[in-house]
């Protein structure tokens, strides 16, 4: 005898039906509330201030998330067979979801202002009114970026339902279901990143190389033998890019440095090979090893392997600053690896760049090793940004404890580095994620903006590293599990440069900290902008420099401010 199933019960519900095919409903209601809710949740103070456009953009990506997100709650309510609301409600129940929607879509947008003036406060920026923020145009790019993003959703769900059905007239119905899912899903991910992603990796790569060709008009061949890409040296003048041209002609003059040092001073050496002077990082490294003998760089006192940026951008905040207190007796080189920058590597392929990093360090380490202790320079590493991330996975601490190098400035490390992860994830306990103790001190400190470490660590031990973090940059910051787990940086005490008002939410605060990774070179002394005034004691930190000061600090930042900006 066969059991009858008893009926469903309609007496109670928490949702409503999901769409029929014989009942088409475009937008679920539940699923527009909750897009309205992510929406609003985006607009909400982050690391870095936005502009309208990319406050936009952002909404409507967080929009989508949050809509399919209402969507499949209704479909799972459906599925698991729970009550639902009798057709006779659904129409009241639609009205009043919308209305509930818009009040908190126009709570958000009337708010705009105040939570975007929360982060430009702790950035002493100027305060905005309502009106130039601009909430229509806010709401219009949010709007554009969510249909776009709708529409690409709905034909990648009628493609999947075809497949499904297709498959399902020779395969048992659940095959043909996750056939058909895994099918679409690779479809979709070869259109993105096969077609979309590395089309525009390499239209991008074709112009950030032929701005990379240009040879400034006012930058001409140096004459002076001493000066990579001279007529007597072994790097092509025309090949070594536009970011190495200008490294190796923008060094503190004799009169710069003689104003700090006194008159013992010496023009610093500064060697950089561009992309284009050689086929393979083999042979580029070999070439700026070949170059550094030829200038004497083993014979002074400080040698840095510097990890450029992507486009091959040296950082004048660090380089001044670096040859400015050791009174130019250093010695600086590097090699260019990308043309792109360091935000598009590091989103598609970290990993770019490693191998050239790796094959510098080893071949002057190498050279290094073989020369007499105690005439030989002291070693030590630096990267910014990507740079940081290249130089952090090129170095082997293990392969160097007979002869280990003197130490590392690494700025910015993305969060991707592992090293830096190690240091930020197993920090001495009291101590903050935005500045973790590791250990006691005596090998790895942290420094901000303040310049000053955490009091009570250990004296230096022979080896020295020093991270300058600003605990406003989000490369450095950002984290995956940021979408489902709020990051201990939102503990208290909280950072000077991150605004009390920075709240966590489930998965939208992944997507604000990724958005100001892209804008994150817009303020000058926040993000992922590090200046010269900070790298000032990072350098002093990690060289101990005889008879400094706070004093001597301040007479450096007067001298180094009259250079210029960076940028």
């Amino acid at each position: 005898m066969v059991r009858e199933r008893p009926p469903r019960p309609k007496f109670y519900v928490m949702m409503p039906k999901p769409d029929s095919p014989h009942q088409p409903i475009w937008f679920h209601p539940l699923g527009l509330f909750c897009a309205a809710l992510f929406f609003t949740a985006s607009l909400t103070p982050s690391l870095v201030p936005r502009d309208p456009v990319a406050q936009g953009v952002l909404g409507g990506v967080v929009a989508i998330i949050g809509y399919h997100l209402g969507r499949w709650a209704a479909v799972a309510w459906h599925w698991l067979e729970l009550p639902y609301l009798p057709p006779s409600v659904l129409p009241g129940l639609r009205i009043a979801m919308a209305l509930l929607g818009l009040g908190v879509l126009g709570f958000g947008l009337s708010q705009l202002a105040q939570w975007q003036n929360a982060t430009r406060a702790v950035m002493d920026l100027p305060l905005l009114n309502w009106r130039e923020m601009r909430p229509a145009l806010v709401l219009a790019c949010g709007l554009g970026v969510f249909l776009a993003l709708w529409g690409f959703f709905r034909l990648a769900g009628a493609l999947l339902l075809r497949l499904q059905r297709a498959l399902g007239r020779f395969l048992p119905r659940k095959i043909a279901m996750g056939l058909g899912l895994a099918a679409t899903a690779w479809l979709v991910w070869a259109l993105v990143d096969g077609v979309l992603v590395n089309r525009l990796l390499r239209a991008a790569d074709a112009s950030f190389e032929a701005a990379d060709i240009l040879i400034e008009p006012n930058i001409a061949q140096p004459s002076d033998p001493q000066i990579t890409g001279s007529p007597a040296s072994v790097v092509a003048w025309d090949r070594m890019g536009r970011w190495g041209r200008h490294f190796v002609t923008h060094a503190p003059s004799q009169a710069e440095l003689a104003e700090f040092s006194g008159a013992e001073v010496k023009q610093p050496i500064r060697v950089y090979i561009g992309r284009r002077s050689e086929r393979s990082p083999e042979a580029r490294a070999r070439l700026a090893l070949q170059e550094l003998i030829r200038v004497g760089g083993f014979e002074r006192k400080y040698l840095v392997v510097v990890v450029p940026v992507g486009t091959g951008w040296m950082d004048p905040g660090g380089h001044d600053t670096l040859e400015l207190i050791t009174g130019g007796d250093v010695a600086t080189v590097a090699v260019q690896y990308s043309y792109l920058t360091s935000a598009l590597s590091l989103m598609v392929h970290p990993e770019y760049g490693v191998d050239q990093a790796r094959v510098l360090f080893d071949m002057i380490y190498d050279h290094w090793t073989r020369l007499p202790k105690a005439t030989r320079p002291k070693l030590y590493v630096h990267g910014l940004s990507q740079g940081s991330f290249n130089s952090q996975r090129t170095l082997r601490l293990d392969n160097m404890l007979a002869d280990p190098i003197a130490g590392a400035l690494w700025a910015g490390s993305p969060f991707l580095s592992p090293f830096w992860q190690n240091v930020r994830d197993q920090r001495e306990k009291g101590s903050t994620e935005w500045q973790p103790q590791f250990g006691n001190g005596s090998l790895v400190r942290v420094v901000t903006q303040n310049g000053q470490a955490l009091p009570g660590q250990a004296p230096w031990g022979p080896v020295r590293m020093v991270f300058l973090h600003y605990a406003s940059d989000p490369i450095v910051a950002f984290t995956f599990r940021s979408a489902f787990q709020r990051p201990d940086w939102f503990s208290e005490p909280r950072a000077p440069d991150v605004s009390e008002k920075l709240n966590w939410f489930p998965i939208v605060t992944m997507f604000q900290l990724a958005l100001d990774m892209a804008v994150s070179l817009q303020y000058e002394g926040f993000g992922h902008y590090y200046v010269g005034d900070d790298y000032i004691d990072a350098w002093a930190m990690l060289l101990d420099p005889p008879n400094w000061s706070p004093e001597r600090a301040e007479q450096l930042r007067a001298i180094y401010a009259r250079r210029g900006p960076a940028f």
